[in-house]
This record gives structure tokens, C-alpha cells and sequence, in this order.
């Protein structure tokens, strides 16, 4: 296994992980929140916005480590409200570009920071 630590353009880590590690073939990125990683906090007050900036915040990972979202094979969504179930899935659909990985959604009590939403992915490296 190796960690993956201080990815250029994405949020540091708010706790004792890695951005991401590599094993098997593939890349497991941990949940990204909707930090701006250029002002280091979370700007957006509204789920939307915020699931633009985790989907971002993804994008510029997977980017770092040579990968595209075409290239993840399974998503997992945590939603501080299942009623933001219907306002998220467009932007989430939008930022795969009819790419559809295998997802779970599921509400959470809480998130890190306050935030409204948090996604993790699985990508395929091989």
C-alpha cells in the first residue's frame, strides 16, 4: 500500500489520514468536503454549491494521480439531509458526464466541519 499525502490543489486532510492510497490496482480516495483548498475553508452555504466544490475537490485529485472520473468504479455520498438527495444528483450526474460508477448514498448525523455533504471514491488504476 502506499499513502498519498499533500495533493497539489486539493484540501489538506482535517485529520490523521491520507488524501488517498494506492493498493491492487487501485486508488482509494477519502471523502472529500467542500473545502476551497485556495482559502481553506468551506464557502458554499448551500448543498449545491458545496457538492460542486467536493466534486471539484475530486476532480483535482484524481487529475493529480493521472486519473479522470471516468476511471472510478464506485462513489459513496454522505448527506447531512436526504431531502438534498434530488438537488445533488444532477450536479453529481453533470460532473461524471454520463459516466456511472457504482454509488451508495446515505444521510449522516454529522459531517466534519458542519458540512452538508461528503463523497469518497474508488477509482480503478489498472
Amino acid at each position: 500500500m502506499t499513502l498519498v499525502n499533500d495533493t497539489a490543489n486539493v484540501p489538506a486532510a482535517v485529520g490523521p489520514y491520507s488524501q488517498a492510497a494506492r493498493s491492487g490496482g487501485f486508488l482509494f480516495c477519502s471523502g472529500q468536503i467542500p473545502i476551497n483548498p485556495a482559502s481553506g475553508k468551506i464557502e458554499a452555504a448551500d448543498v449545491e454549491g458545496q457538492a460542486r466544490q467536493v466534486l471539484a475537490n475530486i476532480e483535482s485529485l484524481l487529475t493529480a494521480h493521472g486519473r479522470a472520473m471516468r476511471d472510478v468504479v464506485k462513489a459513496t455520498v454522505f448527506l447531512q439531509s436526504m431531502t438534498d438527495f434530488p438537488k445533488v444528483n444532477p450536479i453529481y450526474e453533470a460532473a461524471f458526464k454520463g459516466h456511472k460508477p457504482a454509488r451508495s448514498t446515505v444521510q449522516v448525523a454529522g459531517l466534519p466541519l458542519g458540512a452538508l455533504i461528503e463523497i469518497e471514491v474508488v477509482v480503478e488504476e489498472s
